[in-house]
């Protein structure tokens, strides 16, 4: 691409961004913080201000204080779907292009789709909304983020099935964090404002910890000031910015290490608001014909999960692993190099020495970061 199509391009993204909808989200650290109840809370202000705002789609689950603030609200009726034997009900995502308010509600962005719908996640439902010109105002949970899912596990002991890609929120005008203490987050639980009494004793003993909670707010308030440090980035004047980084995230075939390397580098770039590419290096031992088949395949969706993240996939051929890196490094200009802890035995990691150290010395001396992920 020539330099007169290049600024053609620009100044069509430039147009295409003027025309595309603001995009703002609620975020908490777990259901019953009040995510629901400050958008319609927002979306009375705005109607009270000649805004023409509409429910697109609104989950109060049936708490009373929430409930009562639909009323007076226009909203869209759903549709309905018959599915194994059921009506279901589902935003109607056509309806609100159709009639093209000037501000839509759309709750729940994590949520999944019933079968036969246009798009299979309700984010990919507001990316449509948004293209369209119309603002969106959404919510969703921080155990919903794609590259925390690994954390999310590991504090709940719950691997959550429905999330968004980081990029979707990355794509936001304004992330806002409804925020409570651990404490009055479980008071509102045992006076029955999240769920009804039957229900109670059960949250109490398995998501409604108190530990858990004060992690899950630990990495929501994380996650806002990340957007908070884009937000400054983009509109601080350059000249008196910090150095921008690019990040390079290094991964092998071991399917473990590899998804660990990715979504710490995903979030690590998401705190500095750069750039990432994700660097597999296909050594002739591990070429496609003598790796085996499950290998390729976990290889593939490694691929696929970094893409998501909002990674560009770099695969090489080369028989030397360091010379290959380095190379990279070079061409895009990295700051920071990530690996994955080597899990090697004390004979490997002799004959491994003057290859860890001959990368360490290079990218010492050019002043870029190694990070080694555990």
């Amino acid at each position: 691409m020539n330099e007169k199509e290049n600024n053609v391009k620009h100044f069509l993204d430039l147009i295409q961004k003027s025309r595309r909808g603001k995009f703002k989200v609620y975020i908490g650290m777990s259901a019953g913080v009040g995510k629901t109840f400050r958008m319609l809370q927002e979306a009375h202000t705005l109607l009270k201000n000649g805004i023409d705002i509409k429910i697109g789609y609104i989950e109060t689950h049936n708490r009373k204080e929430t409930h009562e603030l639909l009323d007076g609200l226009p909203v869209i009726p759903r549709r309905t779907l018959f599915y194994k034997g059921k009506n279901l009900e589902e935003m109607d995502l056509q309806a609100i292009i159709n009639l093209r308010p000037e501000v839509v509600i759309v709750d729940e962005l994590a949520h999944t789709n019933i079968e036969g719908s246009k798009n299979e996640k309700r984010w990919q439902d507001v990316m449509e909304i948004l293209e369209a010109g119309i603002n969106v105002i959404s919510a969703v949970n921080i155990q919903h983020i794609e590259s925390l899912n690994e954390d999310v596990k590991h504090i709940t002991n719950i691997d959550v099935q429905e999330r968004i890609p980081d990029n979707v929120l990355r794509m936001a005008d304004e992330v806002v964090n409804i925020d409570l203490t651990a404490e009055d987050l479980i008071v509102r639980l045992k006076e029955g404002k999240i769920y009804t009494a039957d229900k109670i004793p059960t949250a109490l003993n398995n998501f409604f910890k108190s530990d858990q909670i004060l992690q899950l707010r630990e990495l929501a308030l994380k996650e806002v000031a990340s957007q908070v440090v884009r937000k400054v980035e983009n509109e601080v004047p350059k000249n008196i910015a910090l150095r921008h980084e690019k990040l390079l995230a290094c991964i092998s075939s071991n399917d473990k290490t590899a998804k660990i390397v990715i979504r710490k580098t995903a979030r690590l770039a998401s705190y500095y608001n750069s750039k990432w590419y994700v660097l597999y290096v296909e050594t002739p031992k591990e070429s496609s014909h003598k790796i085996a088949l499950d290998k390729q395949r976990h290889l593939i969706n490694n691929f696929k999960l970094a893409t998501q993240l909002g990674a560009e996939v770099i695969k090489v051929e080369h028989k030397n692993i360091t010379d290959a890196m380095l190379e990279v490094v070079n061409q895009k200009q990295i700051t920071t190099v990530c690996i994955g802890k080597p899990h090697l035995s004390l004979f490997k990691v002799i004959l491994s020495t003057t290859i860890f150290n001959k990368l360490l010395h290079r990218l010492s001396s050019s002043n870029i970061d190694l990070i080694i992920l555990s």
